[in-house]
């Protein structure tokens, strides 16, 4: 059973073990944004909760939820639900971006975390959310239409694979 919720300082060991599996499976993708594995756990953590609440930003970051998709004491992925967006989301990134460990693809988990997020969503006051993929990402493109992501448009994106651009009107 998967929950997702923020991340805790008992989370350390399952987390440094995420970010650990990430960087060996995806190392152009960020797992932990601002992580140092090196630095004090917990106040990374506190440091994310700021970020809830729109406090200590790093440019160009918005307020955000980061949060960790947990199946009995291992972190299987994160999401990121971003509270609105600038230039760079509505074109790339979008209102949600998550990722799953290597190991623990292919069995829904994906799905589920964004399925979790969208009443998330409504919570900091989104009433439908822009969530993109890489348009051959095809494990995405089925996570985001089995949460009823409408396709808008595919943007192009320099240097990158083009992005598929989904609306999922959040449910009240």
């Amino acid at each position: 059973m998967l929950t997702l919720r923020a991340l805790r300082p008992s989370d350390r060991d399952a987390f440094l073990a995420a970010v650990e599996a990430f960087r060996r499976s995806d190392p152009d993708w960020e797992f932990a944004f601002h992580f140092d594995p090196r630095a004090d756990f917990d106040a990374y953590v506190s440091m994310l909760a700021a970020w809830r609440l729109g406090r200590q930003l790093p440019l160009p970051f918005v307020p955000n939820s980061y949060l960790v998709g947990v199946v009995g004491d291992r972190i299987v992925g994160r999401l990121s639900l971003r509270h609105e967006l600038n230039d760079f989301l509505r074109q790339v990134g979008g209102h949600i971006g998550y990722g799953v460990v290597a190991s623990e693809r292919r069995k829904g988990y994906a799905t589920r975390m964004l399925e979790l997020a969208l009443p998330m969503a409504r919570r900091v006051g989104l009433s439908r959310v822009l969530v993109t993929c890489d348009d051959d990402n095809l494990g995405s493109v089925k996570t985001i239409e089995a949460c009823h992501g409408v396709l808008d448009k595919v943007v192009p994106v320099e240097g990158e694979a083009p992005k598929r651009h989904y609306w999922i009107t959040v449910p009240a």
